[in-house]
């Protein structure tokens, strides 16, 4: 008897080739990879590249740009003739008219008394400005105590307490350094209370956890957390410190930048008060521009757009 045997007849699928999707011609979002596992010649769309928000690394000596701009264009219009040298004198009459005065002596005395006030006033209302933020801070009985005396403080003209001042201190140096002291304590204290206040609960109550002292705390918590916003202050408090000084020296007083710029308004001398605008002004520039390079020093540890 014959036996049927019975095959079955199974048809391997047939492979297709899929076609990779067209890459739009010039796209930089999407880049090209080729897949050796693919087969040759096969060609994968890899991931889209990240789009950059940021705005880019930081370019050395690149905050010059500006000033050195606006300088360029002041020499451009001095010496077409469209500036009128009684009105602006032009750079290099202000330039000669400071090796003048250096070769006299004259700026380099004004120079050292202007410094040397400023400095006084500065280191005494930055202590006092950061102690007093420590204090209402970090206790509410201090806060209760000193927040509403500086908010008070900080709404009365710092000018405009001058003439109580000169009756208070006199005419001399003493009410001079401590209008400067008040005008930097204040920007410190507001920043820096408000960096105190705005660290986050939740690192406090993991000190609390880790049963950390009062000094570790203070040192391992409050420090880090308030210095970002201790240097915006301290950036403030040193323009302020430039501000108020061009003001005092203009008072009863017999040497300063501000002196040297009043005496040159009653003899119509325009190129003196440019300059000594000029110095305010690269004195300001040159201290902020310290005060950045020590921030960046010290918060070396935070990633943020400016670093």
């Amino acid at each position: 008897m014959a036996e049927h045997v019975s095959t079955a007849v199974v048809t391997a699928p047939v492979p297709t080739t899929q076609q990779p999707p067209a890459v739009p011609p010039g796209d930089p979002t999407v880049t090209p990879s080729a897949d050796l596992s693919a087969g040759p010649g096969a060609v994968v769309v890899g991931r889209a590249r990240a789009r950059r928000l940021a705005p880019g690394p930081r370019r050395p000596y690149a905050r010059l740009l500006g000033p050195l701009l606006l300088v360029a264009v002041w020499a451009g219009a001095s010496g077409a003739g469209v500036l009128d040298p009684r009105v602006l004198p032009a750079p290099w009459t202000v330039l000669h008219t400071g090796a003048h005065l250096w070769t006299e002596g004259t700026l380099r005395t004004d120079l050292a008394t202007s410094l040397w006030r400023a400095v006084q006033g500065f280191a005494i209302g930055l202590l006092a400005g950061v102690v007093l933020a420590l204090v209402a801070g970090l206790s509410r009985i201090g806060e209760a105590l000193i927040d509403g005396t500086v908010q008070v403080n900080r709404a009365v003209p710092t000018l405009g307490l001058i003439p109580l001042f000169i009756l208070w201190l006199g005419i001399g140096e003493t009410f001079k350094v401590v209008i400067i002291a008040i005008v930097v304590y204040i920007p410190v204290y507001l920043n820096l209370h408000a960096a105190l206040a705005g660290i986050d609960s939740r690192y406090v109550e993991l000190a609390e956890v880790l049963r950390l002292s009062r000094w570790q705390f203070v040192r391992q918590v409050v420090i880090p957390g308030a210095l970002p916003g201790f240097f915006v202050g301290l950036r403030l408090a040193v323009t302020g410190s430039w501000l108020s000084l061009v003001v005092l020296e203009q008072i009863n007083a017999t040497n300063g930048l501000g002196y040297m710029m009043f005496q040159a308004q009653n003899y119509g001398q325009t190129d003196v008060i440019v300059l000594g605008l000029l110095i305010y002004g690269v004195f300001g520039f040159a201290s902020d521009s310290a005060v950045r390079l020590l921030e960046r020093r010290v918060l070396v540890w935070r990633r943020s757009l400016s670093s």
